[in-house]
């Protein structure tokens, strides 16, 4: 069995989510890659883990589902408890709120990112709270902090994110599990790549869109000891767009 702590991220086959999982690799972190239907994406993850030297399981599910999280989880936490979870699991339905429908641009991205944290948090939560020790981070978004007009949905989902990390940090920080949040700008991923940078750009102080690992790194830094005096905190790596 491996000494190496174990950190579970959902979302990773691809973007801040893959990066995640390439630099705590590196930080000497096994790694449990959740992902709902990106199988291609998440393979080639899954051996650039392996060829970092740590181990790699591959988890599908769809976190915003009850039955789909307990059957994934539950086998594999009886034999290890993650020191990290990194909830980054997301997707964006952007257009303005006079046009959105109910079901799939409302619903279906407060449910992914909201009941996504608590079904995944909670199931790993339990198993922490025995080693009083762990780590909590949740990806959120500047959106969720400035609001963005088009975003109605994903700022209410970000934000309310953002709530429950620092609830959740104050009912944690006795047990010595720490809560924390990373609210990426505009990092260069599949969710950015049809936005107009014409004028986003400009409204960016360091004049560029973010890398994957630039977010990831912020993460690989509150799993580290370095962030053992910080909780209840959101990270922000925007290059200045929200201060």
């Amino acid at each position: 069995m491996s000494s190496s702590p174990t950190a579970l991220i959902t979302g990773a086959s691809r973007g801040i989510g893959a990066a995640t999982a390439e630099m705590l690799a590196q930080d000497g972190f096994d790694i449990w890659i959740n992902y709902r239907s990106d199988h291609e994406g998440a393979e080639i993850i899954r051996q650039r883990v392996k060829d970092l030297g740590q181990s790699c399981k591959l988890l599908t599910f769809d976190v915003a589902d009850p039955q789909e999280v307990s059957k994934a989880l539950e086998p594999h936490l009886k034999d290890t408890t993650p020191f990290a979870v990194i909830n980054n699991a997301g997707f964006s339905a952007d257009t303005l709120m006079l046009t959105m429908d109910f079901d799939q641009s409302w619903k279906r991205v407060l449910n992914v990112h909201l009941d996504g944290f608590f079904l995944v948090t909670k199931l790993v939560l339990e198993k922490m709270l025995r080693r009083r020790t762990g780590r909590v981070i949740n990806i959120v978004s500047t959106s969720g902090q400035a609001g963005v007009a088009g975003q109605v949905n994903y700022s209410a989902a970000k934000s309310g994110l953002i709530g429950a990390t620092k609830a959740l940090a104050k009912e944690m920080g006795k047990r010595n599990i720490l809560v924390n949040a990373v609210a990426p700008g505009y990092i260069e991923t599949e969710m950015t790549k049809d936005l107009p940078m014409e004028h986003i750009l400009p409204k960016i102080p360091l004049g560029r869109l973010g890398k994957p690992h630039e977010a990831a790194g912020a993460v690989s830094f509150l799993c580290s000891p370095r962030a053992s005096y910080i909780t209840g905190q959101v990270i922000a790596v925007n290059g200045g767009i929200y201060m």
